[in-house]
């Protein structure tokens, strides 16, 4: 049976999903959009659903699943108490999700040491933002590899920017997807070579 990973970046707004194949080579990544969908039960519904799909087309499979760790302390000016709470609450619904739709325990991966693992240095007095910073990662990571992606682009339709093609932030959590399960494949060979 054919092993395919999974590395899982949950929000309460956007879920990326990041899949590699048996031979750890990226094969895809998709998203759930859940800006718009207000009850924590649909977002989780649709999770399931997503999920559901992503077995369909690789039927016959096992699945390794890596889920980046939810926070565990505030970042001043980012997290409040409320927000910690409820996105540890969703993590763990998806985390159940994963667990019945794969048929797999997953993995939690710290997203410092998932950069860590694969070299990615984030320059704090850089103008460009951390989540940028990973983005620009993974598109050079796929160019390296030669593997295409068409990332999701939008074209403003108003402001200073309007008619430029934007990509959509949904961009920015399948990246961390990708980094999740490239550090979950990293892993797993340490583990495997250290035995």
């Amino acid at each position: 049976m054919e092993k395919i990973y999974i590395g899982l970046d949950i929000s309460t707004s956007i879920v990326g999903i990041s899949i590699f194949d048996y031979n750890k080579k990226f094969k895809d990544m998709k998203y759930v959009n859940l800006t718009k969908v207000k009850c924590f039960f649909e977002k989780s519904l649709q999770i399931k659903q997503k999920f559901l799909e992503v077995v369909e087309e690789y039927s016959n499979c096992k699945f390794i699943v890596g889920i980046e760790e939810n926070l565990q302390a505030f970042r001043p000016g980012l997290s409040s108490a409320k927000t910690l709470m409820t996105l540890s609450r969703f993590n763990g619904v998806v985390s159940y999700i994963s667990n019945e739709v794969f048929k797999t325990i997953p993995v939690f991966i710290n997203v410092n040491s998932a950069r860590k693992d694969l070299g990615i240095k984030i320059d704090r007095k850089s103008a460009d933002s951390t989540k940028d910073q990973v983005f620009n990662w993974v598109k050079n990571d796929l160019i390296i590899e030669n593997n295409a992606f068409n990332w999701p682009t939008k074209v403003m339709k108003s402001g200073k920017n309007k008619g430029r093609v934007k990509f959509e932030n949904c961009c920015y959590d399948m990246s961390d997807a990708y980094v999740i399960c490239k550090s979950l494949i990293y892993n797993l060979d340490q583990h495997v070579n250290n035995q």
